[in-house]
């Protein structure tokens, strides 16, 4: 009986676990799909926005391009849910056929043993059983046997209602499941709904560049030049900032050795490598470390040219090298610090504010800054506002973001979160 009463409490715990196994992975799953939502949503009321400005066909097609891979990442996600949603439907189903065997086999044995007492329910017959022993010895053990078959009828009636009470358990939990199921299905329907709309919207960009092909390509070669200065610019001013630091550091250093009476050994000023001190080799690690987690310098918006090469639609010998990304937002959106540091430069680069943020080796990049309310020298935190965003030289509301450790360009898309 121990062992049958051990088994039930140890198939409870393996659907138990089962289950919060389930749940878990469930919630991470629930958790994803409503963060691509709220993304998808976000994107939409900007996309919309944008379009009451003069219409820019390629930003359009990039921008759909990137609701398209919202929307198939959506549609996978849902696909996970139902079949993390079906395995856990298994287990539970596997678990309910195993119970109801044994049930049955319980309500034989629990029959039998309900007979046989009705057979000798009488207090008269127990007494007469106990009378009828040849000897002290074996009416004590009929008396012991009296005691342990109420027992085993007491165990019996528990354990059958403990199965009962797990197997209505898990019937009620399946028939919730079925129903998420259910809803997850047509969850999925529309979902697969949307995405064909969103390609007939793709498709038809597709047409109007077509059409028009030699207009795309040239605006894809200004922005290509447009790029190519802004980040020689910001590489030369970066380089500068990098050499007059380090010059700084080494004359300290001489004058400290002067003054106990040391020669330093010459050696050339590096432009390309920030020679750290000690405060600044733990805020780069701080950084180096938080990398895929680094909060967006927008709160709202979607990355409208990612980094890397940028082909045009219909041509894939057009082509430019975008060394950061650019996100577009609304104009007058809030501009923040990714991290913890110290703003090193305030420059003006075509029509438009660059903000440069220092973080020990690394370097990050606002660009389309309209206003700025930081200072060269100020230290800055974790989500500060440093400015709000202008418009770029097309008239769009987009920053530009990048991200350089000393002088070499990084991808900003591995180091921000996905939101």
């Amino acid at each position: 009986m121990r062992r049958i009463l051990l088994f039930i409490l140890l198939l409870v715990s393996v659907v138990s676990y089962a289950q919060e196994d389930y749940q878990a992975q469930q919630r991470k799953l629930e958790a994803r799909k409503n963060a691509i939502l709220k993304e998808i949503r976000e994107f939409q009321s900007l996309l919309n926005t944008n379009k009451k400005q003069e219409r820019d066909i390629l930003s359009e097609l990039n921008a759909q391009n990137r609701k398209i891979k919202l929307q198939q990442e959506l549609i996978a996600n849902s696909q996970r849910q139902y079949r993390n949603l079906a395995n856990d439907i298994y287990v539970n189903t596997l678990a309910a056929n195993k119970l109801r065997r044994e049930l049955k086999v319980l309500k034989e044995d629990y029959s039998k043993t309900v007979r046989m007492s009705y057979k000798s329910r009488s207090e008269q017959s127990k007494v007469l059983f106990i009378l009828s022993s040849n000897s002290f010895l074996q009416a004590y053990k009929r008396v012991q046997y009296l005691k342990q078959y109420a027992n085993y009828r007491k165990t019996q009636g528990d354990e059958l209602q403990i199965k009962t009470d797990e197997l209505e358990r898990i019937n009620a939990n399946l028939e919730i499941q079925k129903e998420k199921q259910q809803k997850i299905i047509q969850e999925q329907e529309q979902e697969k709904k949307a995405l064909e709309t969103d390609r007939r919207k793709q498709s038809d960009l597709m047409s109007i560049v077509k059409r028009d092909s030699k207009k795309y390509t040239d605006q894809i070669r200004k922005r290509q030049q447009e790029n190519q200065k802004l980040e020689r610019e910001i590489q030369a001013v970066v380089r500068k900032k990098i050499e007059e630091d380090n010059r700084k550091r080494r004359e300290a250093e001489e004058r400290k050795a002067k003054a106990e009476g040391k020669t330093l050994p010459s050696k050339p000023i590096s432009s390309t490598r920030l020679e750290m001190t000690p405060e600044e080799k733990t805020l780069a690690n701080n950084f180096t470390n938080n990398r895929g987690r680094l909060p967006w310098p927008v709160e709202r918006g979607y990355i409208s040219t990612g980094y890397g090469t940028i082909r045009h639609p219909e041509h894939a010998n057009v082509t430019y090298e975008s060394h950061g990304v650019e996100i577009t937002s609304e104009r007058g959106t809030p501009v923040r610090s990714v991290f913890d540091g110290t703003v090193s430069e305030i420059q003006v680069i075509g029509n438009s504010k660059a903000v440069l943020i220092r973080h020990g080796e690394y370097t990050t990049v606002y660009y389309n800054l309209a206003t700025v309310n930081v200072s060269t020298g100020q230290k800055v935190t974790t989500k500060q506002q440093i400015g709000t965003l202008g418009l770029n030289f097309e008239g769009k509301a987009v920053i530009k973001f990048m991200i350089m450790k000393n002088t070499q360009f990084n991808n900003p898309q591995t180091w921000l979160s996905s939101k």
